[in-house]
């Protein structure tokens, strides 16, 4: 009697160990379904159209807007993240736009490393494209809008700026 619970316990464990290892195996990649005729010979969906600008409510959405562009126009030389604890140069510049978006003036407003100053001064400037037409945000009868964004570099001379550099 002792060999047919052997051999029942060589059965289950045999069965145990076929369904373990069937658990390993892989699984066939789903190929994706075959386009009917119909779907093939429809014309191609028309492209997105462009995304409108960003909403400009207030002065802040414009300068983020800015504080973008000039970002994107000096990959090289700005940072991301968390401010160093002490900030080696702040620059204060003053920008002015005309309603049409052109720069019309950059100048400095406040700084005390000069090598700083040149650098925002360049980053501004180095902006190809107009930057986004003021529209309402121009007071009345003036010609520009004037606002002031603040360059924030590391020991690197790697800048953020303060529009988009959020709570720290």
């Amino acid at each position: 009697m002792a060999r047919p619970v052997t051999s029942t316990l060589v059965s289950v464990s045999l069965g145990l160990l076929s369904l373990l290892l069937s658990g390993c195996q892989k699984t066939p990649p789903r190929t994706p379904p075959t386009p009917s005729v119909a779907e093939m010979a429809a014309p191609p969906a028309p492209a997105a159209a462009p995304k409108p600008p960003a909403p400009m409510n207030n002065i802040d959405d414009y300068k983020m807007l800015v504080a973008q562009q000039i970002l994107d126009a000096n990959p090289g030389i700005t940072f991301s993240g968390q401010l160093p604890p002490m900030l080696p140069a702040i620059v204060v510049v003053d920008i002015s736009v005309d309603r049409d978006g052109e720069l019309r003036s950059v100048e400095v407003k406040r700084s005390r490393n000069k090598e700083a100053s040149k650098v925002a001064l360049a980053a501004v400037k180095r902006v190809g494209a107009p930057f986004p037409k003021p529209l309402h945000l121009l007071k009345r009868n003036h010609k520009t809008l004037d606002f002031s964004e603040t360059f924030l570099f590391n020991e690197r001379f790697h800048f953020q700026l303060r529009s988009l550099a959020g709570p720290q």
